[in-house]
């Protein structure tokens, strides 16, 4: 044990390794249900690193604010990277350990080494005309938004005029997929499969491993695709920012994408309905405001989609917080611990009109997200979309009843049931938004629609909710 001196005062700082250890499981009912009081509870034990036990394998979990940032902004002391991982290499990580398939993708979010800044490159200048609001992609982008929000919105109609309605399963997951889906340039409604597939992914289900498969092989075909024939879409300007890339690498970075951009924006979506309906006073009026960032602003603060970062690894022992962490240790950063940190929460004030930007959500540093941007701006069009298209939207359970789902990143929820009445007609583009004609540019004909998986599955859940 050694003992350093601090500004409070001396510190000691455990030199255990972690392999000594025995950290308690962090994947518990009560993190599922109550992931702050699991995060303050390690707090109050270890300060603000603690060894937690992620499926049977230990890692470090990072829970402070400043902690989080000494980790993001330092690439080269924790790089991404798997070869960076002690224990895999000594063949200590099972082989069936559940993480692993989604750990071994080795895509932009988990590459580390030389070939990372290339590639991050790549990903700016093709994510650039979907992000630069002066680009005709990005203008088309957001009118896909809206025309498909508007879709969704009516077949959610189909069920009467008021109802109920899960504006989970109808509408704020199925909306970022077809963005998706606009993004890599599916041609027609023909993504609406590889669609349905991801959403089989991420739910992690008995049949996640054959739909991966699946998936992985359209979105190569897809790559194969854009390389013989390039369009206005993500893969082909990725390929032109790196014609090296094999279709194998693409496919991996389109699926990327695809699972990220989809999962994250939509628990973003239902997270901000949730917050406006019945969060405080400020939230509703920066909407009234037509603020609808800075209500997502707040939300994400809160309530972070993706409340653990994908793992670092120590480039060498290093003291993080009360412990040493050892070369080759996994350190998993969590956003939703440090939000939670009084260095942090008691310093956001409330009540004002604008929130800080200083949160973790979208990371820090050099890997920051490359699709922040896009993400923030999917989102806000498709709540905006929301509020204009409802003359009213209520909780069908009390806030603190709604069913959450939580995932070693992830934490959305798994339902969100709303009573509604939709507006007499729907309303026009917003105020200086594309033209009409732009939005229907991007909407696959009818009969596509209905000959699809996805759209044969939501109709499904509005004839089962008669």
């Amino acid at each position: 044990m050694e003992t350093h001196w601090g500004d409070g005062g001396s510190v000691d700082l455990d030199d255990t390794r972690l392999e000594m250890l025995s950290p308690e499981p962090l994947l518990t009912r009560d993190y599922e249900t109550r992931p702050a009081l699991v995060y303050e509870r390690l707090r109050q034990q270890h300060g603000p690193v603690a060894p937690v036990d992620l499926l049977g394998v230990p890692a470090w979990l990072v829970l402070g604010y400043r902690e989080s940032l000494q980790v993001l902004q330092d690439d080269d002391g924790w790089p991404k990277g798997l070869e960076n991982w002690r224990a895999r290499a000594e063949g200590r990580v099972p082989a069936d350990w559940p993480l692993g398939p989604s750990l071994e993708v080795n895509h932009i979010l988990i590459q580390g080494g030389p070939g990372y800044r290339p590639l991050r490159t790549a990903w700016d200048v093709a994510l650039k005309p979907f992000q630069d609001p002066r680009h005709p992609q990005a203008k088309r982008l957001k009118a896909a938004v809206t025309a498909y929000a508007d879709e969704l919105i009516t077949l959610v109609g189909q069920g009467g005029r008021t109802g109920v309605a899960d504006l989970s399963a109808q509408f704020s997951r199925p909306l970022p997929l077809m963005v998706a889906s606009h993004l890599l340039g599916f041609p027609g409604s023909q993504g609406d499969d590889a669609l349905m597939d991801m959403w089989r992914v991420l739910d992690a289900g008995p049949d996640a491993e054959a739909a991966l498969e699946r998936l992985l092989a359209t979105l190569a075909e897809l790559a194969a695709l854009k390389l013989e024939k390039p369009g206005d879409d993500f893969p082909s300007y990725l390929l032109a920012a790196h014609p090296d890339l094999s279709l194998d690498h693409l496919a991996r970075e389109l699926f990327m994408l695809l699972g990220m951009t989809s999962d994250h924006v939509g628990i973003l979506i239902s997270n901000t309905v949730v917050e406006v309906i019945s969060g405080e006073g400020s939230v509703r009026a920066s909407l009234s405001a037509g603020m609808v960032r800075e209500s997502m602003n707040r939300v994400v603060m809160r309530k972070p989609p993706l409340v653990n970062f994908v793992p670092r690894f120590a480039a060498q022992d290093t003291q993080l917080g009360n412990y040493t962490i050892r070369a080759g240790d996994p350190v998993w950063v969590s956003p939703g611990a440090a939000h939670a940190d009084p260095l942090f929460a008691d310093h956001v004030a409330s009540g004002t009109t604008i929130s800080t930007r200083a949160h973790l959500s979208w990371g820090a540093g050099p890997r920051q997200c490359p699709a922040r941007e896009l993400a923030s701006t999917v989102a806000a069009a498709g709540v905006g979309r929301l509020f204009e298209r409802f003359d009213y939207l209520d909780l069908a359970l009390p806030a603190d009843q709604l069913p959450w789902r939580s995932s070693p990143f992830m934490r959305g929820l798994r339902s969100l049931p709303v009573r509604y009445e939709l507006a007499e007609a729907p309303a026009g583009p917003p105020a200086g938004g594309p033209a009409p004609g732009a939005a229907a540019e991007v909407i696959p004909d009818p009969s596509a629609r209905q000959r699809s998986s996805l759209w044969r599955y939501l109709t499904g859940l509005i004839r089962g909710g008669r």
